[in-house]
């Protein structure tokens, strides 16, 4: 069943359900308003009689005048006494039918003779405690009966009307509001169909903030798969560019073992030391791209507690001792000791990625500085080296983004590691900015929170 059927019945439904109760409420209702006040005018009537008689010292109550006076035609009205004997009535032949009781409490109710409705009111006579009798009258509510069929039928009438419009109008409505649904429904089957992606087009201004809501969280949607696999795309083209050319050094080198490494040491010596880079190459490579591939799992970071002073000065250390170089660390009074929770093994590859980088375009002393505050750790990576143009900074940390191809030949680099280095700065929540200038070296300011 469509969510547009499902609506329409539910408003259906309850539409139903509260006309009824509704209708029930004001039926009983009138009837009971009504019948208070035909009662009130029998009431009223038999209070005359009884002040009569009571003036006259209950005597006289056979007197027809003391009822005609009173009679209407649907009306009836006569006296009992103790032993069931009628001695004065007047009205309608059909309520005189009603067998006589006397009664010695005061009794009203609604009754019914031949389906048709009247009120029933019996009054006792009592002169000085005695009881001499009852006075009974009747009224028939056919006037009544009447007006409650008319209410009977407007009631109907409207709510039939009521239940019709609800059909229509909540089938207009539904159409309005599954509109987008269904032309978001369309769009993706589009897409499925052709394989290319498409936005929805918002309405005018009869939609609702949600369904708008709805539509641009779509597009939005699409809008990033479309630049996923965009970058996908360059990703691919980017990775087959850069595998393609150890492979064809490989290739050639290895061409050139057969043809004359045999016989020439110099040649050989030549290939296997150019076939031994080009691999190492290509391993590094495939880490990085395998590294940017684990990145985009959730799980792939593993966090804790650590010193990240700790961290920062022994790697320097280390990669100082391994590449003869001097890496200074700084740090303020609060950062010598502190802690915070993130992965230790993912910001110790952070820190090696932006190190190795600053020793590989400078030949001066690298300094790392660090500092801490309350919630926020923020450390520097400084190199004065030849520097990156500034029309270059936005681009850094770009997949197999290289500033030119000179530093590729100097380096060996892959482009990929500026790349795993913001993926792991966007993980841990923080922030990267590059200060630059060529000739002036580079400073990279990471932030982090402290606690993940």
């Amino acid at each position: 069943m469509t969510l547009r059927s499902r609506f329409t019945l539910f408003t259906v439904f309850w539409l139903i359900f509260i006309l009824i109760l509704y209708n029930v409420f004001v039926y009983f209702f009138v009837i009971r308003v009504t019948t208070r006040g035909e009662l009130a005018i029998m009431t009223n009537k038999t209070n005359l009689v009884l002040d009569t008689l009571k003036q006259q010292s209950m005597r006289g109550y056979e007197d027809p005048k003391l009822l005609y006076d009173l009679y209407n035609p649907n009306e009836m009205m006569r006296i009992v006494t103790v032993d069931q004997r009628v001695v004065n009535q007047v009205g309608d032949k059909e309520l005189l039918s009603l067998p006589p009781i006397p009664r010695t409490s005061t009794l009203s109710e609604t009754r019914q003779i031949n389906g048709q409705r009247f009120i029933y009111l019996a009054v006792p006579l009592f002169d000085k405690g005695q009881f001499l009798g009852t006075l009974e009258a009747a009224r028939r509510l056919t006037v009544l009966d009447g007006y409650l069929q008319i209410l009977v039928g407007a009631l109907s009438v409207t709510s039939i009307g009521a239940i019709v419009f609800a059909i229509f109008g909540t089938f207009w409505f539904t159409s309005r509001l599954t509109g987008p649904i269904g032309q978001m429904v369309q769009t993706m089957r589009e897409i499925d169909r052709s394989g290319k992606l498409q936005v929805v087009k918002l309405g005018g201004r009869e939609e609702s903030v949600e369904l708008q809501q709805l539509v641009r969280a779509f597009n939005q949607m699409i809008e990033k798969l479309d630049r996923t696999i965009e970058h996908q795309k360059h990703f691919v083209a980017d990775a087959s560019h850069e595998l393609k050319t150890p492979l064809t050094v490989i290739s050639s080198y290895a061409d050139m073992l057969k043809r004359w490494g045999r016989d020439n040491a110099e040649v050989r010596d030549e290939a296997i030391e150019a076939i031994s880079k080009e691999t190492q190459r290509l391993q590094n490579l495939i880490h990085s791209m395998l590294t940017l591939a684990e990145a985009e799992q959730d799980a792939w970071l593993n966090v804790s507690r650590f010193d990240v002073f700790g961290v920062i000065r022994e790697l320097s250390e280390t990669l100082g001792i391994t590449f003869q170089r001097e890496i200074r660390v700084h740090s303020d009074g609060n950062a010598t000791k502190v802690t915070m929770r993130g992965d230790k093994d993912k910001l110790r590859q952070l820190l090696m990625i932006l190190i190795d980088n600053a020793i590989k375009y400078s030949k001066e002393p690298i300094d790392v500085r660090v500092r801490a505050n309350k919630n926020i750790i923020k450390f520097e990576v400084t190199d004065y080296g030849i520097g990156v143009p500034e029309n270059e900074i936005p681009y850094l940390f770009e997949r197999f983004y290289r500033v030119d191809d000179a530093r590729r030949r100097t380096t060996g680099g892959s482009g990929l590691g500026l790349s795993i280095a913001k993926k792991i700065i966007d993980l841990h929540e923080g922030k990267v900015e590059v200060y630059s200038k060529p000739g002036n070296g580079t400073t990279i300011s990471i932030q982090l929170p402290r606690n993940l």
